[in-house]
Formats: structure tokens, sequence, C-alpha cells
């Protein structure tokens, strides 16, 4: 899945596409309008820098979006959205 005409481009691979169908509807629509915050402003207030890698995460609830920015190709790439507590495994 891809968002344009941000400033900055999202991605999504198609494996998180379908584990984010499985979440209950009223947490993905407010995870998809904090995903698509992050095409206007991809380090909002609250997002961490992850320990491990160049990754960041973002919260929603009990749910996390891990992501990384490419600032040069202005390219922010969803890699894990899932529940706090099997997020980071």
């Amino acid at each position: 899945m891809i968002f344009l005409s941000r400033p900055y481009t999202l991605r999504m691979k198609r494996i998180e596409e379908r584990e984010l169908r499985r979440l209950p509807s009223r947490d993905v629509e407010r995870i998809v309008r904090v995903i698509e915050s992050l095409g206007e402003s991809p380090r909002p207030t609250g997002c961490h820098k992850l320990a491990t890698g160049d990754g960041f995460r973002v919260r929603q609830g009990d749910y996390r979006i891990l992501y990384t920015i490419d600032d040069e190709a202005r390219v922010i790439e969803i890699y894990k959205i899932g529940h706090r507590r099997d997020v980071y495994r």
C-alpha cells in the first residue's frame, strides 16, 4: 500500500496490511489516522527512536506502529503493526 500527495510517501508491507485488517475496526480507524499523519510529520510528538536499528515507534492505544524514515528519498516504511505485548518479538 502506498499513500501519495504528502511531504513523505508512506509504504506498508502487504503482511502488515493483512494484520491491520485483523484488528478491531475501531482500532483500525485510529491506527490509519496515525499512519496518515506520519506522511505530514514523520517524527510527531510521542514518537520514540528504537534502541535497536534505525526505526521509530509511535503508539495508538495498546498498539504500536514501527517504521523507518528515509529523509533523502522522503519515504516512510511501516514494517510492523501490532499489540504492545507482541510487536517487539
